[in-house]
């Protein structure tokens, strides 16, 4: 067998790793929508919930798995269409994941959960209190984004735990002591769910997270001695299962409080609420503290991994700026987008996220179909292209604009109603570009297939310290 260099990571040090990968896909949008599913679905809840759990948790592990060929790196994958689609797609991805929605969301959540249901009703409805909250919140979140070499220690080993046993003794509490019965499903789950449960993981967001994050987590590997190209892979792989396995706990366990706390708290209007009064009714006073303590490390880890991502992405591809003060740049702007608050962000986000959902779960189904194909160009043109056009026409749709128009002109498409009309427009494109890539005898990309696993290096991690600089 040949000798990689690698050193060899403990048990401890691979759960370190993986809790830590974890973190970064534990932020408001898992603490938020399952709830309101559970709300929502009652004692039916099995059947969206699982149409979540695909997008919310299995194409993140497919994710993972798809970007080990491209060793995290997502302008790579992207690519493989054209430098230029490339160019634009990590552009509109790498803002989305940070100051257009991702950071402003989690800064609001953490705001509705931590502070807010703390604090006096005349206080808490105070215009300054969100806007003096969000400032002290992007601040920390920025001073511990400046040193990204300490993600493993300051979250892997510390945060990620705290925040698990306190959210574990809440669910355990629930389960022990419910709050109430499972009610029949309401609208809209009240005849059926699955694909809306499917459109809902959409809005975790965590699988552009994965195209965002592995990057970065390589780095983190690389730090601590593993480098080569099999050895990366196989610890990528060990953290994304022990990920998947956390995030389809969390999951189904809020969905659960959600569902279970009807009678006692009602139906807000929001999952962070339902989150905070269940903690309450659960707990009392220290349950809130402890749900609060949860959102807060939580949002911090989410917010620092997206803040240390986009700026590590602006300062590679914009080198007028450095990884520092890109750092600044895009904590700053997300500081004044969260100020318009939580409703408003998630609500000008869906067109973005309904344009980039469908093209990014393209990319990554390709990558894992990629040597079915022999990695011919064509193939991902065309599905790329079929998977593009309807979603164009999902964010016209989803910002307002002439929804009806498109309802109607497209309803022949199956799924269109749902969201998940861009399937079989992907499928009809990629089979075409394979006939096109068969009939011109097109070469495979000149991407990494051959390279040698045991000495092919990952990405130095070296080289983002020097964009720190």
């Amino acid at each position: 067998m040949r000798q990689t260099g690698d050193r060899q990571l403990s048990r401890f040090q691979i759960l370190a790793l993986g809790l830590l990968l974890f973190a970064m896909f534990l932020g408001a949008g898992n603490i938020i929508f399952a709830p309101m599913v559970g709300q929502a679905a009652g004692n039916a809840m099995w059947e969206p919930m699982s149409g979540f759990l695909i997008t919310g948790v299995g194409l993140v592990l497919l994710a993972i798995i798809a970007l080990t060929s491209v060793r995290g790196d997502v302008f790579r994958l992207a690519s493989r269409i054209s430098p230029a689609f490339a160019a634009v797609f990590c552009f509109l991805l790498f803002l989305t994941l940070g100051p257009l929605y991702v950071i402003p969301r989690t800064t609001s959540v953490v705001h509705e959960i931590t502070v807010k249901p703390n604090l006096p009703a005349d206080i808490a409805t105070s215009a300054w209190i969100l806007p003096v909250f969000s400032v002290v919140f992007t601040a920390v979140s920025v001073y511990l984004s400046l040193s990204p070499g300490k993600l493993v220690d300051r979250i892997g080993k510390f945060l990620t735990p705290v925040f698990s046993a306190l959210l574990v003794i809440i669910i355990v509490r629930s389960l022990v002591s419910p709050m109430g019965d499972l009610h029949d499903p309401v609208s809209p789950y009240d005849d059926g769910g699955f694909l809306l449960g499917l459109t809902e993981g959409y809005l975790t967001m965590d699988v552009l997270a994965a195209l965002v994050f592995a990057g970065v987590f390589i780095q983190q590997i690389a730090t601590l001695g593993v480098t080569s190209r099999r050895g990366t892979t196989s610890v990528f792989l060990k953290a994304g299962v022990i990920t998947a396995v956390g995030l389809a706990l969390l999951h189904i366990s809020t969905a659960w409080l959600g569902g279970s706390g009807v009678d006692a708290i009602g139906r807000p209007d929001n999952g962070g609420t339902v989150l905070a009064e269940s903690a309450r009714t659960l707990l009392g006073t220290p349950g809130l503290a402890m749900i609060g303590t949860v959102v807060l490390l939580t949002g911090l880890t989410t917010n620092v991994a997206c803040i240390t991502s986009v700026a590590d992405y602006f300062s590679r591809q914009f080198t007028w700026l450095s990884y520092h003060q890109w750092v600044l740049v895009h904590a700053g702007l997300g500081l004044v987008i969260a100020n318009f608050g939580l409703q408003t962000v998630l609500d000008t986000a869906l067109p973005i996220l309904f344009l980039l959902y469908p093209l990014g779960m393209t990319l990554i189904v390709l990558a894992l179909l990629d040597r079915f194909f022999g990695g011919r160009r064509p193939v991902y043109v065309g599905a790329v292209i079929g998977a593009g056009i309807v979603a164009v026409l999902d964010a016209v749709k989803t910002a307002g604009i002439l929804t009806d128009q498109i309802n109607d002109t497209f309803s022949f498409l199956p799924l269109f109603s749902d969201d998940a009309g861009w399937i079989l427009p992907a499928v009809i494109g990629g089979i075409i570009g394979l006939l096109w890539a068969r009939a011109t005898n097109s070469p495979p990309l000149p991407v990494d297939r051959d390279a040698d696993p045991d000495t092919d290096p990952a990405p130095d991690p070296s080289e983002r310290e020097v964009a720190t600089s």
